[in-house]
């Protein structure tokens, strides 16, 4: 059954009656405009609105739903898959629209829906032209550009036609992959890879000094909340410190823009990680506010990434997979979420928005509850909640809160010309008297227990 009866259906019917290989025989049509109801679409009837599908003799005759409505709401196209859901079938759906790169639409475009189909995520429409403006012909530097939003940001950032793109990253692997991958988009001799540390000033220095970088993507961090509870010495050192290492150079080198991939989690912190973030900001609005007239820094929040390594969904379907139980650490627990490329085109954005020294947000909309979440990709992958695959819920692990803060209290919301992005300014603490505090908990770092170290203040 093919739920969307428009130009985008009808490419696909063709495609499927003009090859009885593929063993997918289209039988019906339906669709939310009345007008086509009982007309015929190359032989297949359009009976109806999609749901339809939850009556007799539908229900119990459908093996498959296809949605093909590309230009659909968001919610439209969850609902759809619900239905299918509820009848107990698989539910594919076609590529977005700027996926299509042809008239016609293959078998080969189709993907199952995903939890990123359901979560109420309206595309959110970007400043093009001026993200082209910073980054083209420009030599762009992105550490941790192995990660899920460094290599991102490597992706977008390659197609505003920069003069030679940098990839700075720890791990061998990754880098290795994205490189592939940009590669394979034509990067050709625009594209430099680096492994190093970013703590490795000697080595980030000889960078800096071969290839004169103007823009700096900082990506590079230790991000999962329970492991760098554990370890903060590393956490600091990683987050903070190499921040700070960073921006220094930058100014040294006099690059034109400083953007620091930031999270909600330094909002009020509760954890290590958190608080190592935060750490990073304070840091960067006292240097832009010491140094007002050369590198323009700021700094970017960032909810929950969909899809991100180590992340809640991919955790969820691995446990899914295995049979169960997902666990889930509280019923009322709630994050904010937002898809990879809304994160990135978020952070290019704030690259062409920022004039220095500012914290910038995105409207994540409302707050997920993570409990909502599994049952939603338990009912994806075809199982019932409780029969097929049990919900466990263990507490909160260290560091964790019930649910994330938008801002600190001394901070300002303040709009900005896009409406979907939001700048926090607040008064930026004197440098003198944040490097030493940044000297005090360096000298701890190898002194102090794990303990001690957390309990520093200023």
């Amino acid at each position: 059954m093919i739920v969307g009866a428009g130009s985008t259906g009808s490419s696909l019917v063709r495609e499927l009656l003009s090859k009885p290989s593929l063993h997918l025989r289209p039988v019906a049509f339906f669709d939310d405009d009345k007008a086509k109801w009982g007309q015929n679409l190359h032989g297949v009837k359009i009976v109806g609105s999609p749901e339809l599908l939850l009556k007799l003799p539908w229900r119990d005759s459908v093996r498959k739903v296809i949605i093909a409505m590309p230009t659909a709401r968001v919610s439209r196209v969850g609902e759809v898959a619900q239905i299918a859901v509820q009848i107990g079938v698989v539910s594919d759906t076609v590529p977005a629209l700027d996926q299509m790169l042809s008239g016609s639409l293959r078998v080969s475009q189709l993907r199952s829906i995903q939890i990123q189909d359901l979560l109420q995520r309206t595309p959110i429409d970007l400043d093009q032209a001026g993200i082209v403006g910073v980054l083209k012909n420009q030599v762009v530097m992105v550490t941790g550009g192995g990660g899920s939003i460094g290599s991102e940001l490597c992706r977008q950032i390659l197609g505003q036609f920069p003069r030679l793109l940098v990839l700075v990253e720890r791990s061998e692997v990754q880098i290795f992959q994205i490189e592939q991958d940009l590669l394979k988009m034509g990067a050709g001799s625009s594209l430099i890879s680096v492994v190093t540390d970013i703590n490795d000033v000697g080595r980030i220095r000889s960078i800096f000094e071969r290839y004169r970088p103007s823009v700096l993507f900082h990506a590079a961090a230790h991000k999962h909340v329970p492991m760098m509870e554990n370890q903060p010495e590393e956490t600091i050192l990683n987050n903070s410190f190499g921040t700070a290492n960073l921006a220094r150079m930058a100014l040294e080198f006099g690059l034109e823009r400083f953007v620091f991939i930031s999270t909600d989690k330094a909002i009020n912190p509760t954890n290590v990680m958190g608080a190592s973030k935060r750490m990073a900001e304070i840091f960067l609005q006292a240097f832009h506010a010491a140094n007002p007239v050369s590198t323009r820094f700021m700094a970017v929040r960032f909810g929950n990434v969909l899809g991100s390594s180590g992340s809640v969904v991919p955790t969820f379907q691995r446990q899914i997979a295995e049979g169960g139980p997902i666990t889930v650490t509280y019923p009322e627990v709630t994050r904010y979420f937002m898809t990879i490329p809304e994160a990135v085109g978020l952070v290019l954005q704030a690259a062409a928005l920022g004039v220095g020294g500012e914290i910038f947000v995105l409207d994540m909309g409302a707050p997920v509850k993570i409990v909502d979440l599994a049952r939603q990709l338990i009912a994806l992958s075809g199982y019932q909640v409780d029969i097929d695959i049990d919900i466990k819920f263990i507490g909160l692990r260290p560091g964790e809160k019930m649910f994330e803060e938008l801002s600190h209290q001394n901070e300002n919301l303040v709009a900005t010309r896009h409406p979907k992005i939001f700048r926090f300014v607040c008064k930026p603490y004197d440098l003198g008297e944040v490097e030493s505090s940044f000297r005090r908990i360096e000298l701890a770092l190898n002194t102090s227990d794990t303990m001690k170290l957390k309990l520093m203040k200023n």
